[in-house]
């Protein structure tokens, strides 16, 4: 009989809390159409992190999400990328994270989270075994997802791969214009999101559509 995806996701995140020692909390986020939601977590700090996303409609594992891209926050309390996330997830104790997205997506596009209480913890190893956790994650949510073929789950997979193009048309464009690096042209679009409080999809739309950039060019 096959296993329900909650009980596999996890039977998944608790390995992945394990095989990363320093990690306090691990919890898979999904996203289908516009609506992100916490399939499965360990540790109710992974939950809370989570959810304060959401709240704010961005974070890093929306935008790890989003844009296929992983982040590492190094130190929570002097993360600049995502600074009201960031400033509330330290007064809940999360002191680093590492989100990194599913290696191939459907109709459903995901990330794994792993949140420590200590600032530094991650390495570079923690980073191959969370994308090997990452790919797990992937195989389970496509088997679940088997042969659904409706018109509605259809163009939301169609959502969200041109939104994933059009975040990297975006950063191309900023990383002619000003002579910067891709990770830099997406903190620029992350910075405008927040500013103005636009989803990062509506940002790219519009720097590509019309070549406007909300709020001041990079600094550097």
């Amino acid at each position: 009989m096959d296993r329900p995806l909650g009980d596999v996701l996890t039977e998944i995140v608790g390995i992945a809390r394990e095989a990363m020692p320093d990690t306090d909390a691990a919890s898979i986020t999904l996203i289908r159409g516009e609506n992100a939601f916490t399939a499965a977590h360990v540790g109710q700090l992974a939950l809370e992190a989570d959810e304060l996303q959401y709240q704010r409609g961005y974070g890093p594992c929306l935008d790890a999400a989003r844009a296929g891209q992983a982040f590492l926050i190094e130190d929570m309390a002097d993360e600049q990328r995502w600074p009201d996330y960031c400033r509330h997830a330290a007064a809940h104790g999360v002191g680093a994270s590492l989100s990194i997205p599913l290696p191939f997506q459907g109709i459903t596009i995901g990330v794994v989270n792993t949140y420590a209480l200590r600032p530094r913890a991650y390495s570079d190893l923690d980073l191959a075994l969370g994308q090997e956790v990452a790919a797990w994650v992937a195989v389970a949510v496509g088997n679940a997802e088997g042969t659904a073929q409706t018109l509605q789950e259809l163009e939301e997979m169609r959502t969200a791969m041109l939104s994933r193009a059009t975040i990297e048309q975006a950063k191309g464009i900023l990383m002619e214009r000003y002579k910067i690096s891709a990770d830099q042209a997406f903190n620029v679009l992350t910075r405008t999101s927040q500013q103005t409080n636009t989803k990062l999809r509506s940002v790219a739309e519009e720097l590509v559509h019309t070549g406007i950039l909300k709020g001041d060019a990079p600094t550097g």
